[in-house]
């Protein structure tokens, strides 16, 4: 096995803010001076359509990758699984990680979401641009990173030099029968050219059980169902721009929209009360989640010239008629304002 090397992916923000700007280019400058990293740079990763040069460049990298982007590295990832990127979720030490519940701590469950499937054997890590403005910070992390690849890869060949079985991934790609290619070589004029702004779900499949309440919910076709029935983003311009309606829907926290300004929606670390999906104008009265993911899904209803169902239609199963089940996190958030009398 030869050696190999990290790729290095920085995915620039949308615009051209300075600051921004000042801290992608001393990231990639110190970078490009690190031994064993072959560093790139793509437009916003949120934007990349099938056909644009840098997704044509992300999806022909095979190794272990990191990829620096300005979004939650939970909205990151399964963004790329999304486009059939795929590898491990490789944990960075910058973001901090989910709040957990102390009812919650002991010996881990059996995992909740239906996962991913065609996983290949390598690790993808994603770090968030906007967790620190100090570029010698992502630097460092990539360097951790590194070593740990290197480790993992040597533990891999000392296994197999004494024959110990190599994990099997549920399904194959092709890829994994060929010898290995280098990554597909574009111009950087090409791996820049400016994509058009795009909006559409994200779905983590750690999180999603397949329930299908998006796509009962959704009736602008987004949704779909794949050959192993599994829920997936057909058609993901048919998404109504700034609508995150389903989000709202989705029992688990499973979708995400990475450009939407509420933290629990765009992929922030699902956990504890930072977890929360519910607008704070429900803790002071408002309307819940289910009624204002109604109303958005109204008002684009009507911009289409197509009449309002209000909660009507695919309204989820979980309603007032539902046994009252265990306190969520909203409960135990609503009880401490109540305990300290807000």
């Amino acid at each position: 096995m030869s050696r190999q090397r990290l790729t290095v992916v920085l995915s620039q923000a949308q615009g051209k803010n300075p600051t921004r700007r000042a801290l992608e280019e001393s990231i990639t400058a110190a970078l490009l001076m690190e031994p064993g990293l072959d560093v790139s740079i793509v437009p916003y990763l949120y934007d990349l359509g099938p056909e644009h040069s840098g997704r044509l460049f992300l999806e022909s990298i095979q190794g272990d990758m990191v990829v620096l982007a300005w979004m939650y590295p939970r909205a990151a990832f399964w963004l790329l699984d999304r486009d059939g990127i795929k590898g491990h979720y490789g944990a960075n030490q910058i973001t901090p990680p989910a709040e957990v519940d102390e009812e919650e701590e002991g010996e881990p469950g059996p995992p909740k979401g239906i996962g991913s499937v065609d996983v290949p054997p390598r690790w993808i890590y994603c770090l968030d641009l906007r967790d620190h403005p100090n570029y010698e910070i992502y630097v460092q992390e990539v360097r951790r990173i590194a070593a740990e690849c290197r480790q993992r890869r040597e533990a891999q060949r000392e296994a197999a030099a004494q024959g110990q079985p190599a994990l099997v991934q549920l399904g194959r790609y092709l890829r994994d029968e060929e010898p290995a290619k280098p990554p597909v070589q574009f111009t950087a004029e090409q791996l820049l050219q400016p994509p058009a702004r795009r909006w559409y779900p994200v779905i983590d499949y750690s999180r999603c059980t397949n329930c299908m309440e998006c796509l009962d919910f959704c009736l602008f076709g987004v949704y779909s169902v794949d050959q192993l029935d599994r829920i997936f983003v057909e058609n993901q311009d048919n998404c109504k721009r700034g609508c995150p309606a389903c989000s709202r829907v989705c029992p688990e926290q499973a979708i995400m929209f990475p450009d939407y300004k509420t933290p629990a929606i765009a992929g922030a670390p699902v956990g504890n009360i930072g977890g929360l999906k519910i607008d704070l104008s429900k803790l002071f009265g408002g309307d819940d989640a289910l009624a204002i993911a109604a109303q958005e899904r109204d008002r684009e209803l009507v911009a289409d010239g197509r009449q309002a169902v209000g909660m009507t239609v695919g309204i989820p199963k979980r309603q007032a008629h539902k046994p009252k089940g265990p306190k969520d996190d909203l409960d135990k958030l609503m009880d401490a304002l109540d305990n300290l009398e807000i």
